[in-house]
């Protein structure tokens, strides 16, 4: 495996996590992990990247080695101030190559149509955003919301490293036991008492006030003047998270169509993970549309 290092950098009073692989002197490839991850997620497919690269990969506030911030509720908007921070620190006077996975993605795509000069090249894997909400919604979403914060959230331990490697292989059966074992490591880390922790603030999981506006999301999507290469897994979990796949679809690719410079890929015998399930094809598409 090709060694990271790690940098601690203050971004907007937070203690945050950068992970370093290759050369700092080389072209430089910023990678934005999903929700409940981190980033050493991306290990594989570093591993896998014919070229030399300068890769740097935050840990958003609340996942792996960077601070929570002690707050009851996450804002999608944090994530984009936070990546304005980080690039300001590591690439001030550069357009970058931006490549975001789910939740990282759907930051990514936002973020790439708000500051559209910051973005040479982007890659979305399975960044499809969440599904349509109507503003009639909002009453029960606020009242979810006020509901949950009366019950402090709590995320289960484990025994030992070997159990949460176990229940990463549950989630994705196509990983092996050793990149199971690696990953395992770093998602989690034993407490004072031996127990394995998710390095993930149980706070993620609880329900946020803020409906998700598609409209307004697709008007960032739509100032994106970066080229965009938008990969999917063959077997995709969208439809969880997205609605039954007939109505999912036509949707995803509605949103698809409004980025100006897209063009799309499909991975073969990959599921959400892609990045885990088949690294080498996805280093392949990252290099060459990057080329």
């Amino acid at each position: 495996m090709k060694p990271s290092r790690s940098e601690f950098i203050t971004v907007r009073g937070l203690r945050t996590h950068l992970r370093h692989w290759g050369d700092p002197a080389a072209p430089k490839l910023f990678m934005l992990h999903g929700w409940m991850d981190v980033s050493a997620s991306f290990q594989f497919v570093v591993d896998c990247l014919r070229q030399d690269w300068h890769v740097i990969a935050p840990d958003w506030r609340g996942f792996g080695l960077s601070a929570n911030p002690g707050t009851d509720t996450y804002y999608f908007a944090d994530y984009l101030g936070d990546l304005d921070a980080i690039l300001r620190h590591c690439a001030p006077d550069e357009a970058i190559n931006l490549v975001g996975h789910s939740m990282g993605g759907n930051a990514a795509c936002m973020y790439a149509g708000i500051r559209a000069q910051r973005i040479r090249r982007l890659v979305n894997l399975e960044g499809f955003g969440m599904k349509t909400t109507k503003p009639e919604d909002a009453p029960g979403r606020y009242e979810k919301w006020l509901d949950e914060l009366l019950v402090p959230p709590k995320i289960r331990g484990y025994e030992n490293q070997d159990k949460v490697a176990a229940r990463l292989q549950k989630t994705n059966p196509r990983l092996s036991g050793e990149r199971a074992a690696f990953l395992s490591s770093h998602w989690a880390a034993p407490d004072a008492q031996g127990l394995w922790q998710i390095r993930g603030d149980p706070v993620h999981k609880q329900t946020g006030p803020v409906l998700y506006r598609i409209d307004e999301v697709l008007a960032c999507w739509q100032r994106i003047t970066a080229p965009v290469l938008w990969v999917e897994a063959d077997d995709t979990e969208a439809w969880n998270w997205m609605g039954p796949k007939e109505e999912a679809r036509p949707e995803i690719d509605r949103r698809i169509a409004v980025i100006a410079d897209v063009r799309t890929a499909l991975i073969p015998d990959a599921g959400h993970m892609l990045h885990h399930d088949q690294p080498e094809q996805l280093a392949v598409l990252i290099e060459d549309f990057l080329a």
